[in-house]
């Protein structure tokens, strides 16, 4: 069978990188974005072709109705995907489809965008330890596929900051300014005339200065959170790809990991996700496999979709795959009722005016009944009512933003505002600016708040602001958002794999909150897991300093092998209800950066282990040589069940029935001592044995690999009544040094 390519995008002839083609189109409206699949011909598959080669074998599936068919090209690739998309008709792909070689045509697809404490509360401190060891990230380059950036910040100065690596080949295209030793590139990719890498809304702002921003002193939020800021790596370097304008689409997603792979970066942190799709039909994971196959870690956002199961996105083995979870900083702001209860919340807004006295409080669900969305404060139900002037407004989460309730708020005459949990989020709470003096409460505080109200003639309230407090002994928690496994498209691979700090986090920002006329040194707090996948994103390019020998499986197993499992009180991580999180919201636990640095041993993969796991997922041959860009026969190819591939924890699912034992083996590299012995700890899932073989492993040198095999058997055949009966445990290889643990999911069906 000949070998298929999966494509997006289109090169400007005789270069090798995508480029935007102008846009002519003849009837715009009738023209939208295809994402075209093909296959070459043997040719070009088995020569170095050049992108003129390859570019003219694209323009042949073009419609022979498309008089102007170089301007309806978008883009062609060359590295993460051979194809390319364009703009055509619904008529025009029926066309195309009766071309030789051709695969499929879809509709692109739009993606969603998904620290002064951080640092700290992940045991990183200047001058010692893990930071000291892995020199800040010094040498590494991060590509930050996001909404561009704010280069002029001063978490962006290049003082002190060498000269990019001799293999970058990267491009500056802001067209006011010129890039600097810390930001060695920065690209716009998309169709919209006149723009440039310079960030529109903040989002790409703030996640470039998570992962390696520079130290910058006397950072805060109108007073809070006041300390230095900095990235998890900073002094990385940092490669910038606009990709999300007004929206985030596939096609320029695509092109920015193209052109990523291109210039050099050895770290990609890409907080967007979207639908959960077959590896071969997802983009980003074909992206991502192919900048795995050139030695480029992959970190992605998990998700915003939680705490839902089954939500996880960016799920494919070759991504690290980053929930998020809470420090333990707290904006303190805290609710008092006319009957001297309290309730603490958080909000970044702590203005030192307000009156302690006691103000009218009122509910929003019960000046507008006949709307339902009142409750919510939602505009269009507060502009016409006049009972919210003078008063405390309650308002539940949900429908609108939290800023656009505050903006209702005040518009209707409300002087404060506190935010009401639903269920959902239970004690995930946001320190965040809400346009007016106002505290974010639980949803348990919520109800009490409101049954206050329900029973008392003339309530009465007021907030304290209490201001920054440390030491929040319950964290990390894991965020309500933050999205839940099971691994919809690989059941035997456990996601997310790792938590990392997204709740609340300080980092720079592109305007001022706080002063609109002051935009250099400007920072805000926002959450989601697109702030915890550069924290991972920093803690890899660590890493890598410290280590530029180890692959991305490597550096990705020694991050969830010396995972956190307990937060700062020693007890269990918990979940947005404060009790034990599952597996599937924790995955291997919280990164310890410090301790990934020294894992001792380690689960590698190489690329081409990959191929028996992709042909053990009953891919056709064309499905797994979408996403290996070659030909593949998976008759030829080893084929392995999921749970056989090396990776550093298990996912099991039983099924009632079939009680059958599943047995697979793991391969491990010793990165710690030379002479070193390890003996195995097994805490079996309930209802489930464990059987391990060998039980030590003794090794003699560095990098010398030892093999073991673990066989998973159901003892109880009693099926439970929940849609998801979870069960979890844990394997640890331990010495006299290390401690190398492997968790255990198990699902009984």
């Amino acid at each position: 069978m000949s070998f298929l390519l999966f494509v997006i995008f289109t090169c400007i002839l005789n270069l090798k990188s995508p480029t935007t083609f102008a846009q002519d189109f003849p009837d715009e409206t009738n023209l939208e974005t295809y994402i075209v699949h093909v296959e070459g011909p043997d040719t070009l598959l088995s020569s170095e072709s050049g992108s003129f080669e390859w570019d003219q074998w694209y323009h042949s599936f073009l419609p022979t109705t498309t008089a102007s068919g170089g301007n309806r090209m978008v883009y062609s690739y060359r590295h993460v995907f051979k194809g390319f998309s364009a703009r055509l008709s619904a008529d025009e792909v029926k066309e195309m489809e009766n071309k030789e070689g051709f695969i499929s045509a879809r509709p692109e697809t739009k993606l969603s965008l998904d620290t002064t404490h951080s640092p700290n509360f992940l045991g990183l401190n200047q001058n010692v330890g893990f930071w000291r060891d892995s020199n800040y990230g010094k040498g590494v380059i991060i590509g930050v596929l996001d909404g561009g950036i704010l280069p002029e910040h001063p978490s962006f100065s290049d003082e002190g900051m060498p000269p990019p690596p001799a293999k970058w080949k990267g491009k500056c295209e802001f067209n006011h300014t010129t890039c600097n030793n810390k930001i060695i590139g920065a690209r716009y990719i998309g169709t919209l005339p006149d723009e440039s890498p310079l960030d529109d809304d903040g989002h790409g702002t703030h996640v470039a200065g998570t992962a390696a921003g520079g130290f910058v002193k006397g950072a805060k939020l109108f007073g809070s959170a006041n300390g230095t800021a900095t990235g998890i790596a900073p002094l990385a370097h940092l490669a910038i790809y606009k990709v999300c304008s007004l929206s985030c689409f596939g096609s320029d997603v695509l092109a920015g990991m193209d052109f990523a792979i291109e210039d050099g970066v050895d770290v990609l942190s890409i907080s967007l996700g979207g639908i959960s799709f077959a590896f071969y039909n997802d983009l980003i994971a074909l992206g991502a496999y192919s900048a795995m196959e050139q030695g480029i870690l992959v970190s992605c956002s998990a998700g915003n979709g939680g705490p839902s199961y089954l939500s996880v996105r960016n799920s494919a083995p070759w991504i690290l795959t980053v929930g998020a979870s809470t420090t333990d900083r707290k904006i303190r702001a805290t609710a008092v009722l006319g009957n001297k209860e309290q309730f603490d919340g958080e909000s970044a807004y702590q203005p030192t005016d307000f009156p302690s006295t006691p103000l009218p409080l009122v509910y929003a669900g019960t000046v507008n009944k006949s709307d339902p969305s009142a409750r919510y404060c939602d505009p269009e139900s507060l502009n016409t009512t006049s009972l919210l002037k003078g008063k405390i407004v309650v308002c539940d989460l949900g429908v609108v933003t939290i800023t656009e309730k505050g903006d209702a708020v005040k518009k209707a005459g409300g002087v404060a505002m506190i935010v009401a949990n639903n269920e959902r989020y239970a004690n995930t709470t946001f320190s965040q600016f809400y346009g007016l003096p106002a505290t974010h409460v639980s949803f348990a505080d919520g109800l009490k708040i409101k049954t206050y109200i329900n029973t008392t003639s003339t309530p009465k309230a007021t907030i304290l602001f209490k201001g920054t407090i440390y030491g929040d002994d319950r964290a990390p928690v894991v965020a309500a958002f933050s999205a839940r496994g099971p691994n919809f498209q690989s059941l035997g691979i456990l996601k997310p794999d790792i938590l990392g700090p997204g709740v609340n986090i300080l980092a720079a920002w592109h305007t001022s909150v706080e002063n609109i006329t002051n935009t250099r040194s400007t920072f805000n707090i926002i959450s989601g897991t697109s702030m915890s996948c550069p924290h991972l994103t920093g803690v890899a390019a660590l890493l890598k300093s410290a280590h530029p020998d180890w692959s991305p499986a490597a550096i990705k197993s020694a991050i969830l092998t010396t995972a956190d499992v307990v937060n700062l009180a020693k007890n269990p991580i918990e979940d947005e209800t404060f009790h034990p999180a599952d597996i599937f919201a924790t995955g291997s636990g919280h990164v310890n950066p410090s301790r990934a640095n020294d894992p001792g041993l380690i689960y590698d993969i190489r690329p081409k282990d990959y191929i028996p796991y992709l042909c053990g997922l009953n891919y056709t041959n064309r499905q797994v040589g979408i996403i290996l860009q070659r030909k593949v026969d998976c008759l030829v190819e080893s084929s392995i069940p999921e749970g056989q591939l090396n990776y550093p924890s298990f996912s099991i699912t039983f099924r009632s029935f079939n009680s059958t034992p599943q047995t697979y083996s793991r391969m491990m590299t010793n990165v710690g001592e030379p002479n070193s012995s390890y003996v195995v700890e097994i805490v079996p899932p309930p209802g489930v044995e464990v059987r391990v073989e060998p039980t030590k492993l003794d090794f003699s040198e560095l990098n010398q690999k030892l093999q073991y095999q673990v066989t998973f058997t159901r003892l109880n055949m009693t099926t439970s009544n929940s849609t998801l009966d979870v069960k979890q445990g844990f394997l640890n290889w331990s010495s006299t040094r290390y401690s190398v643990r492997s968790p255990i999911a198990v699902v009984m069906r």
